[in-house]
């Protein structure tokens, strides 16, 4: 009887504090998720910033760097794609940084030879190992081009022609933007129920989070495709580093805290893929949240000693400690059974617990994800109905298959780079 209540106690405890944790979690999004209404609100009576301002005074040389790992049926769209960017020849550089060890390099360098010979500056780099996986390929590209500005595209991005003329002019109006990240668009978006849901929380990542923080002039992530780097910026915040798998993530919080700050531009998009298979999706999720963890073990000290107002400070913790859910949907899952068990299938003594998670859930899932699928204009609302009621589930998924590599990244484990395969486009 006495270890039957000491069981009964422990497991209450556990629940509560993985509820706590949810709390946090859902707090930081719902302020985000407010404050996204008020912007929008504003914006809209202002009537908006250009959607292509012109460019004053000289146009710099960008360099396109594209990181490509053993993807023969995309290498050759994203090559063309870049090429067909709407910049002075003379002031554009492509670089395709190969890593590849299969048939991906044959194609690449018949592409690049075709696109040289039409006078696009393309420049084909492989390495004679992967060391630093994206990361390490970055930085050696940087070493064969002095360009201020880098442009980075993941394989299976396709930036509308006038990319780098709309998002240019306000990395050069702006001397202390250290990148400019664009939002991302999915051609796959209503390729099966995986995708589209995707498609909401994606809308919700890049829409309400990144737009959200970029506009308060808050810490936010560089999403590793789509955006445009100041080289400035990159060598004061120590230049690229291999020791996490969301080198990007890590990039952007050592150039915030080096003093730059990062700009955000939801038009125009650049159309990429999501998984559109369960194992591709938690293969990619999974090495976001273990990326994270690592970046957190290093970065949070630093970050609460930054020396900047409350508010910024707690939208800079609040995204870095947001994975930590994971872990606790998982943990507060099985309490939760423990204890319906232990105590005869009896739940009235959780009523509270069961009101208060299901409040939660419901007020992230709609403020996060009803704001952008209006804004966007994504379809009928009976489409967002019947997606939104698979999210909850999925990220109860999430946290069991991601919680157990998370709490080993936490303790140190070593995590390999795992790229998500990419469908031909």
């Amino acid at each position: 009887m006495i270890l039957h209540r000491l069981l009964v106690s422990v497991v209450d405890i556990v629940l509560v504090l993985s509820i706590i944790v949810m709390a946090w979690a859902a707090f930081g999004l719902l302020v985000l998720a407010v404050r996204f209404v008020i912007d929008e609100r504003r914006v809209r009576q202002s009537g908006g910033p250009p959607a292509c301002p012109p460019i004053t005074g000289d146009v710099p040389h960008v360099l396109v760097q594209l990181p490509v790992f053993n993807e023969p049926a995309v290498v050759e769209n994203v090559l063309r794609t870049a090429a067909a960017l709407d910049w002075p020849r003379d002031k554009l550089t492509i670089q395709l940084l190969d890593d590849s060890t299969d048939d991906t390099s044959v194609i690449a360098e018949r592409v690049a030879a075709e696109l040289r010979a039409g006078g696009t500056d393309v420049q084909h780099v492989r390495r004679e190992d992967r060391s630093g996986f994206k990361a390490g390929a970055l930085a050696a590209g940087l070493e064969l081009s002095d360009a201020p500005y880098i442009a980075m595209l993941d394989v299976d991005f396709r930036p509308p022609a006038n990319w780098l003329k709309c998002v240019m002019p306000l990395l050069l109006a702006d001397p202390r933007a250290g990148f400019a990240q664009s939002r991302c668009e999915f051609v796959n978006y209503d390729t099966n129920w995986l995708t589209r849901v995707q498609g909401l929380l994606l809308d919700a990542h890049f829409l309400i989070e990144q737009q959200t923080r970029a506009r308060a002039g808050w810490l936010f992530q560089f999403n590793g495709t789509g955006g445009i780097w100041r080289r400035a910026a990159i060598e004061a915040a120590g230049g690229w580093s291999a020791y996490s798998i969301t080198e990007d993530l890590d990039l952007a919080i050592r150039a915030k805290l080096a003093g730059w700050h990062g700009i955000f531009v939801a038009e125009p998009a650049i159309p990429g893929q999501v998984p559109d298979t369960v194992r591709n999706w938690r293969r990619q999720q999974r090495r976001w949240s273990n990326g994270f963890v690592q970046v957190a073990r290093r970065t949070l000290g630093p970050l609460l000693r930054a020396p900047w107002p409350f508010a910024e400070k707690f939208s800079a913790i609040s995204m870095m400690t947001m994975q930590a859910v994971f872990p606790a949907i998982a943990i507060g899952f099985v309490a939760a059974v423990l204890a319906f068990l232990l105590r005869g299938l009896d739940l009235r003594p959780y009523i509270p617990e069961i009101a208060i998670i299901t409040i939660l859930t419901v007020a992230v899932a709609l403020g996060m994800t009803l704001p952008p699928y209006i804004a966007l204009k994504r379809g009928p609302i009976s489409r967002y109905v019947q997606t939104i009621v698979l999210v909850p589930f999925l990220v109860i998924y999430l946290g069991g298959a991601n919680a157990p590599k998370m709490i080993q990244t936490w303790r140190g484990r070593t995590e390999m780079f795992k790229r998500t395969p990419k469908l031909e486009a």
